[in-house]
């Protein structure tokens, strides 16, 4: 703990740094506080129903952790960082088809920036399309009549629409803000504070319901943190698992020496689980569908084939569920991580895995490996994302059960290990030791 105290120490000594955190803390306050304004028009105090909807461990429960509660609450920030995601998901499928796109992506930092910009008015054009969707939804969901001060009428959703529009439009800038002048990545922050926002309430939840109903007691409370504790080690381990394929370089020159070293070794490492939290976020979206179906089907055969899918504690929801995680784990690693660019630049850079020819075999090598360790990557990712279904079933309340796995725990353990990371390399950069070291200065080598 005393080693901790001083890393912190060590980390308010650097000034850019210092600046960097505060700036990051800033913007995520600015963006809790922003998700707390109801829409004009609309009564908070008569948003009972719909909270409740939305927290009642359905889809709704998911969306609204997403966004940080702002979903229940009807604010204007109700769409949260969603629609900019589905944009960079958009956009990053178009990618492989598109040759404009794809030519983008060579030019480097002039094509990011395009990119960029392709994705901010995308992120606009599916707000348009989904704000009168959530607005249109909102009496189904449970908002009385009362509750519309100003009515329902034209000025009321174009004002909603204007402002959903600006939400999203001021959570895509905060994001990208703290990317650039933060620490850590400003998305998948913004994500994880709605999701932190969350946990305090699910465990007093989960707290009460154990200590004042007599079920299970403090000894029950402590078996689910050590539970939960061994969920996060083991979602840390999928995280940051790699294969490392060794590479031989014939020939090899050291910076800031003349002589070249002949057989250097190193690795090339592939990820245990290349595609991250991509594939749940998929399959989540497509889990949307049956719900939509029943809703907008008049055929009881075609409802009740939906209706299965639709409880998330269900059989045959999770069972389609981690399906398709496993699909989108294999589909989404094949379209990030290119073996054949792979496999040319270590041939132009003189190197080579023993025993394999440069060139093509050592991208069917690469692709080979590749498949094989997705396997057993997908189906643990699989496992984690249905694991609260296997919670709940022994008595776990639902909104403290979401915390023991899917998208929402791996987001929170990749973005802590990301932001850990950039903060050892700014205290490695300043001769301090890492985060998760001693947390002393180190000596400066003459």
């Amino acid at each position: 703990m005393k080693n901790f105290i001083k890393t912190i120490q060590d980390i308010w000594k650097i000034e850019e740094l210092r600046n960097k955190l505060l700036l990051t803390i800033g913007f995520m306050v600015v963006y809790r506080f922003a998700a707390q304004i109801p829409l004009p028009g609309i009564d908070p105090a008569q948003l009972a129903e719909l909270e409740s909807k939305a927290s009642g461990g359905g889809l709704l429960d998911i969306l609204n952790m997403f966004t940080g509660g702002a979903f229940a609450s009807a604010s204007f920030m109700a769409l949260g960082i969603m629609p900019y995601i589905s944009a960079s998901i958009v956009v990053q499928l178009m990618g492989i088809a598109i040759p404009y796109l794809q030519k983008l992506q060579k030019e480097g930092e002039s094509g990011r920036k395009r990119i960029n910009q392709i994705t901010r008015w995308l992120t606009i054009a599916i707000t348009t399309v989904q704000g009168p969707a959530y607005i249109a939804s909102l009496p189904s969901l449970g908002i009385p009549q009362s509750a519309f001060l100003l009515g329902t009428g034209p000025m009321f959703w174009f004002s909603s629409m204007i402002l959903l529009t600006t939400g999203t439009v001021l959570a895509m800038w905060l994001g990208e803000k703290i990317t650039d002048k933060g620490i850590g990545n400003g998305i998948s922050l913004l994500i994880m504070v709605g999701i932190i926002a969350r946990f305090p309430s699910a465990f007093v939840q989960e707290f009460t319901s154990r200590v004042t109903q007599s079920n299970g007691g403090l000894i029950m409370v402590l078996i689910e943190v050590i539970i939960w504790f061994v969920v996060i080690l083991l979602s840390i381990l999928l995280v940051t698992a790699v294969r490392k394929i060794p590479v031989q370089y014939a020939r090899r020159t050291v910076a800031g020496n003349i002589k070249d070293i002949a057989g250097a070794r190193q690795y090339v490492p592939l990820k245990l689980n290349s595609s991250g939290v991509m594939p749940i976020i998929f399959a989540q979206a497509i889990m949307f569908v049956p719900a939509a179906l029943v809703s907008a089907s008049s055929s009881e055969t075609v409802g009740a084939i939906a209706q299965s899918f639709v409880d998330i504690n269900g059989l045959g929801y999770n069972l389609l569920f981690a399906t398709l995680i496993i699909i989108f784990s294999y589909f989404y690693t094949a379209i990030t991580i290119p073996t054949n660019k792979m496999a040319d630049d270590l041939k132009r850079s003189g190197g080579f895995i023993p025993g394999i020819r440069p060139g093509k075999e050592t991208a069917d090598k690469l692709d080979a490996i590749l498949s094989k360790i997705t396997l057993p990557g997908s189906l643990f990712l699989a496992l984690i994302a249905v694991f609260p279904v296997f919670v709940v079933k022994f008595g776990v309340q639902q909104s403290w059960a979401l915390f023991y796995g899917g998208t929402s725990l791996l987001i929170m353990v990749g973005v802590a290990i990301d932001t850990i990371q950039q903060i050892n390399s700014h205290l490695l950069n300043r001769h301090y030791d890492g985060l998760m070291k001693t947390g002393t200065k180190r000596k400066s080598v003459a």
